[in-house]
């Protein structure tokens, strides 16, 4: 386990109020990639130091910090040139990385699926690229540890060229991962669609489980999967597939959300997108702020958002809560939620007719299997099937 130390600084007395939950964030953050930390610190500052960030002072009092405790990481709250991390590192004599590389990071360690390691690793060399300058000679160093996963050392030795030329490769693949995405989405696209969308640790795979009656993998650390699921319901009146995302963060980088915009294509096509806050969360506000923001940014339209008021338990003693406030863990509220869900999946879908000969068993068996299904029966000589379709179809 790598010794780490965490290091924030604010600069106006809003940033002060919010410093101590952001560096919380990072902590689990970087816990999540095994690292012990052994402490934190807050510097108040008018403005950023060019050098340093942190200026002389506040680095000579982190120097003797890292020496003392053998700490070999330090991780900054805010964002960092690469001279400043190079002139920082110089200073501590250890590896100094920020929170963009942080989460970067965490997403190589995360990444399982060909589409995952492709959307990481792209995302990872565009944020080099314009860093790769003889002030990066620093990153050839042997500090190892977190920080360091994903994107080698003899690729950060290559030059631009080379850099340019993997990125445009890596897009090569993520376009052709994103065909065979959407030749799976348009398969199911007579579907009703429910998104599960949130600030991550908000509790959608738990919601997910819940409603899907599956035992995926479920972590209190971030970012726990990067790969959507998506599993159909039919115990009400009409099936549903529903989707659970990749989690939001604070300051997501934004070669991460471009990088997995394939993903969150599931909230976009999405009918109805479940915006699942943690509403025990002190700083609860905020992340529903993110969640909502980073909707916009993909495009998603307001009328198709719900925001849901997760883990309710924590906040009320029993089950009669009020709408939209829920409890995943426990199943409270979820049938006022799925009365919701169906009578907004209902407005925007209608019952039509269609018949097959008895003799066209084949074309009948890929007409159920790609479409929503409502009712099966034998008529008169023909297979008639009652099928939900879209009221205004998806135009791609």
């Amino acid at each position: 386990m790598e010794k780490a130390l965490l290091v924030g600084i604010c600069f106006n007395k809003k940033e002060e109020e919010n410093i101590k939950e952001n560096l919380k964030e990072l902590f689990l953050l970087a816990k999540t990639l095994n690292c012990q930390i052994c402490g934190e610190i807050i510097q108040k500052r008018e403005a950023p130091d060019p050098k340093t960030y942190i200026g002389r002072g506040k680095g000579e009092e982190i120097s003797k910090i890292v020496k003392e405790l053998d700490i070999k990481t330090v991780i900054f709250e805010n964002d960092l040139s690469p001279s400043q991390v190079k002139n920082l590192e110089d200073m501590f004599g250890c590896k100094v990385i920020d929170r963009t590389w942080l989460i970067l990071s965490l997403f190589a360690q995360k990444a399982k699926t060909e589409e995952a390691k492709v959307q990481v690793s792209l995302a990872q060399y565009e944020y080099l690229l314009p860093r790769l300058t003889k002030q990066w000679t620093h990153l050839s160093r042997q500090w190892g540890g977190i920080g360091t996963k994903g994107v080698g050392e003899k690729q950060l030795e290559l030059d631009k060229r080379a850099i340019k030329n993997r990125i445009d490769h890596l897009k090569i693949c993520l376009k052709n991962i994103e065909r065979k995405r959407d030749i799976t989405f348009k398969s199911h696209k007579n579907f009703p669609r429910v998104a599960l969308v949130g600030y991550t640790n908000a509790g959608k795979s738990t919601l997910f489980n819940f409603i899907t009656k599956s035992q995926n993998f479920v972590s209190p650390m971030p970012f726990s999967t990067l790969d959507p699921k998506v599993a159909r319901i039919s115990s009400g009146k009409i099936p549903i597939l529903f989707s659970d995302t990749v989690g939001f963060l604070r300051n997501l980088p934004h070669h991460l959300i471009a990088s997995f915009k394939s993903t969150l294509m599931e909230a976009i096509y999405a009918d109805i997108v479940l915006h699942i806050i943690d509403r025990s969360h002190p700083n609860f506000e905020e992340q529903a702020r993110v969640g909502l923001e980073t909707l916009e940014n993909l495009k998603v339209p307001k009328d198709k958002i719900i925001n849901l008021y997760n883990k309710a338990d924590l906040i009320f003693s029993n089950e009669n809560i009020p709408f939209p406030y829920i409890s995943a863990t426990k199943g409270w509220g979820l049938e006022n939620l799925f009365e919701t869900i169906e009578k907004n999946i209902t407005e925007k879908f209608l019952i039509i007719k269609k018949k097959f000969p008895l003799t066209e068993k084949e074309n009948l068996k890929i007409f159920l299997k790609n479409n929503c299904v409502a009712s099966l029966k034998n008529i008169n000589g023909f297979y008639e099937v009652d099928v939900w379709v879209r009221k205004n179809p998806y135009t791609f």
